[in-house]
């Protein structure tokens, strides 16, 4: 999958209470890591007991972890001010906080515990190790905080009212009723069933994509009955809103919807009828 990366930075990575958070857990999660994997070492840091060792390490490691704090709330006012970040910017940001966090701990091994090994040794072990401390959580709050935007958006979109009875969207559930996805039904295509599992079929932006959801062709027929999305085989569900030709072959009839280049969805002799009738037409 091809990653546009000039494309602009979600705005929900830069919001107020998200950067707080991404504080708080990266510190909470660099505390975890750092005592428990203790990748620098900080049991030799100091000759303490274990609790005072604890203490010790934990305010070193929190004094590096500012770094992040001071970066995040400079992000933060850049954006307010009207600044544009794309994905690109902030892969870069994310290198830089690393490559400063790293040489933190660096010039602390070397100041304050006299580390005589060469700085470019101390300095590659430092990047390898914040790298680890800040991607891992850096890249599940952004999985966390994206799968949140995409359920408060499509909650927004459920409780638009309905307009001369229709709803603006159509909810797609899987199996467990939970929302999946939504579409305005004139973007609906075809729905294609196999086993367990449905393949959504729709128009984004002129171009025909697919989304998985776990249920079944026979939950999604009852469901989208009222919506003009009709079964015209056993393994599919078809838009009528979409068909632009209906052509008779040696095999059946054929549907062809509005795509480009045309898509052809077959119609099985049991549906037949259901089909034509449909469209106004008899067999």
């Amino acid at each position: 999958m091809n990653i546009d990366l000039s494309r602009k930075l979600p705005g929900y990575l830069t919001e107020k209470g998200n950067i707080v958070t991404t504080i708080l857990f990266t510190a909470g999660f660099a505390l975890l890591f750092l005592n428990l994997y203790t990748p620098f070492g900080v049991a030799t840091w100091f000759e303490a007991s274990k609790p005072t060792l604890l203490l010790y390490a934990s305010g070193v490691i929190l004094a590096g972890v500012l770094v992040v704090a001071v970066s995040r709330i400079i992000m933060y006012h850049s954006v307010r001010r009207g600044g544009i970040l794309s994905i690109w910017h902030y892969l870069v940001w994310v290198a830089a906080e690393i490559l400063a966090m790293a040489l933190f701990f660096t010039l602390f091994e070397i100041v304050i515990l006299h580390d005589q090994r060469p700085f470019t040794e101390l300095l590659g072990r430092s990047v390898q190790n914040t790298s680890l401390t800040l991607l891992l959580p850096y890249t599940f709050l952004w999985l966390w905080f994206s799968w949140r935007d995409s359920k408060m958006k499509l909650t927004r979109i459920m409780e638009q009212p309905e307009i001369a009875g229709q709803k603006p969207m159509i909810p797609l559930r899987d199996e467990k009723g939970v929302l999946r996805m939504s579409l305005l039904r004139s973007d609906i295509l075809w729905i294609q069933g196999s086993d367990n599992y449905v393949t959504v079929w729709y128009q984004a932006r002129s171009k025909v994509s697919k989304f998985m959801l776990r249920n079944t062709l026979r939950a999604l027929e009852d469901e989208l009955k009222q919506e003009q999305v009709i079964r015209c085989h056993r393994s599919y569900l078809v838009n009528i809103e979409k068909v632009k030709l209906i052509r008779r072959e040696k095999d059946g009839l054929m549907l062809e919807l509005d795509t480009v280049p045309p898509s052809v969805i077959p119609v099985s002799r049991t549906y037949m009828q259901e089909v034509l009738t449909a469209f106004g037409q008899e067999g």
